[in-house]
């Protein structure tokens, strides 16, 4: 698990981050894309 993985993950459940914070935060290395797909429950697609 990444070290910010919790982080991100109660910044997004508690609406202080939309999903588009928590794509970047895998554009940034945060968190990895699986992670990514465990707190949205969307699959990761980059953004062009």
């Amino acid at each position: 698990m990444s070290t910010n993985y919790s982080k991100v993950k109660k910044y997004y459940k508690t609406g202080l981050w939309d999903i588009s914070r928590v794509s970047n935060a895998v554009v940034k290395g945060w968190i990895t894309e699986d992670e990514y797909e465990e707190i949205t429950g969307e699959e990761y697609a980059e953004e062009e």
